[in-house]
């Protein structure tokens, strides 16, 4: 029996089902451990225990540090579609709604998740490696010494900053996207600035700049959220860092893949 036992747990399908369900631990586990720090946060934020000089930090790190590389993949996105869409629409006699598909395109989802994605390689990466090398070298044990509970100095400012500043990145990301369309249509298919922009707010309306404001407050709360929780349970030295960074990026895209499909069934659909 204990041969047979033996054997079974060398068998091919013992790893796989094995490894299946030591990922679903894993799944429930992180999922456990945002929840239980969103509860936290939100406890902090509405007793107003906020430490104002970090929050103000963050803010700066997350609104302005971000702003090359978010706007430059924006225009980027912009004119790869502009370039692409706009000669095709006017030779199809749809010259009058170049304008208007782009800003909708920009407006509703292109801004926002692009710009959400932008912040995760560049803000919640660096925020959930430098949370984890303070918890692998023993700084977060030294902060709770020292009776300053670490979910209220480390967490808080990071998710604050990222539900105020997100809106902010999101409104210059849309607005670049629009423009860079503009140009990319007169160049690409001669279509003129004004005929583009005649069109360009026929089809938007307050909702919308609502839905993606709302949309993108969420987005930088979550993004702050899932990365500093994967750095603040990181363990076992650099390789305990890499990993944590990684879950923090892999668990950021998904968390906002699924935050935008709930926004666009719940307004759109």
């Amino acid at each position: 029996m204990i041969t047979l036992q033996k054997y079974y747990k060398q068998s091919a399908t013992y790893r796989i089902f094995r490894g299946i369900f030591d990922e679903f631990t894993v799944f429930v586990e992180t999922l456990g451990q945002i929840t239980e720090k969103l509860g936290l946060v939100a406890k902090f934020i509405f007793k107003g225990e906020i430490e104002k000089n970090e929050l103000i930090e963050q803010c700066n790190r997350f609104g302005i540090s971000s702003l090359p590389i978010t706007l430059s993949i924006t225009a980027m996105t912009s004119i790869i579609i502009a370039s692409q869409v706009a000669a095709e629409m006017v030779k199809q006699g749809g010259s009058n709604f170049v304008g208007l598909l782009l800003t909708i395109l920009f407006v509703r989802e292109a801004g926002a998740v692009m710009s959400a994605f932008a912040i995760i390689s560049m803000i919640g990466s660096s925020m959930a490696s430098e949370i984890a090398t303070m918890r692998v070298t023993e700084q977060i044990d030294a902060i709770q010494v020292l009776k300053v509970n670490p979910v209220r100095y480390l967490f808080v400012p990071r998710v604050l900053s990222g539900i105020i500043m997100m809106p902010f990145i999101v409104i210059l990301a849309s607005v670049i996207g629009v423009i860079a369309g503009a140009v990319t249509s007169d160049l690409s298919a001669g279509l003129s600035y004004r005929a583009y922009f005649d069109s360009a707010w026929l089809g938007v309306y307050t909702k919308d700049l609502f839905v993606s404001l709302l949309k993108s407050s969420c987005f930088g709360g979550t993004i702050a959220l899932i990365s500093c929780t994967c750095g603040y349970h990181a363990s076992g030295g650099a390789k305990g860092v890499g990993l944590a960074t990684t879950k923090a990026v892999v668990w950021s895209f998904v968390a906002i893949v699924i935050i935008d499909m709930i926004f666009a069934i719940a307004f759109f659909y």
